[in-house]
């Protein structure tokens, strides 16, 4: 039987383990009466000890970052490119801002709806594997800032999948150069094992 995942499941205080622990769940969205879903596949992990990379984050973005400063389980979602909408979980508290970013999923549920944000003829992994393809399938969007991961707008449910540690793939986060090769080189990316529905290795 599905369970939907609390907000404890994302104070906890490391956001590299909820990062694994999120592999294999379920994504949710219920979106002007259409709801959507797919398994997570792929994450990275944020944490603003170091981590050379969010620091500069949380300073360029000073006003906008504000949404990292609240207890684990608030969608925190900025554009990149302006338009790529990218989906971060804030974890821990506000004292700690930490963050996951859900970076591909396999489609499961409101398949169709996916393919027409998309514009897509067909599936295929263009459709969810990546994150700022993911956000546009799901209809997130920026607007959803602030709104509980746990609630009727987004949700996460685990069914009952644990993916084995021997599953799972730890590689350096994509796009961070800027930061370091410090920050750069940080195995905090992770993705299931063999799954064709992760974004392009780097």
């Amino acid at each position: 039987m599905p369970t939907r995942l609390t907000s404890a499941f994302f104070q906890r205080p490391d956001p590299l383990q909820i990062a694994r622990d999120l592999l294999g769940k379920h994504l949710y969205t219920h979106i002007d009466g259409v709801l959507t879903a797919g398994r997570v596949v792929e994450t990275e992990a944020y944490r603003h000890e170091g981590d050379h990379s969010l620091t500069l984050h949380l300073q360029r973005k000073r006003q906008q970052a504000q949404g990292l400063h609240v207890p684990g389980g608030h969608a925190y979602i900025y554009t990149v490119y302006n338009r790529h909408a990218l989906f971060n979980i804030a974890t821990h508290d506000a004292a700690h801002p930490d963050a996951v970013l859900i970076r591909a999923i396999e489609p499961t549920v409101g398949i169709e709806a996916m393919l027409r944000r998309r514009g897509l003829n067909e599936v295929k992994r263009a459709l969810t594997a990546g994150p700022g393809v993911l956000t546009q399938a799901l209809g997130i969007t920026p607007a959803l800032t602030g709104l509980l991961v746990t609630g009727d707008v987004l949700w996460f449910e685990d069914h009952g999948e644990v993916v084995a540690p021997a599953d799972i793939v730890a590689s350096a986060r994509v796009g961070l150069e800027y930061a370091g090769a410090e920050a750069a080189g940080l195995p905090w990316r992770f993705r299931v094992k063999d799954s064709k529905w992760t974004s392009p290795a780097k």
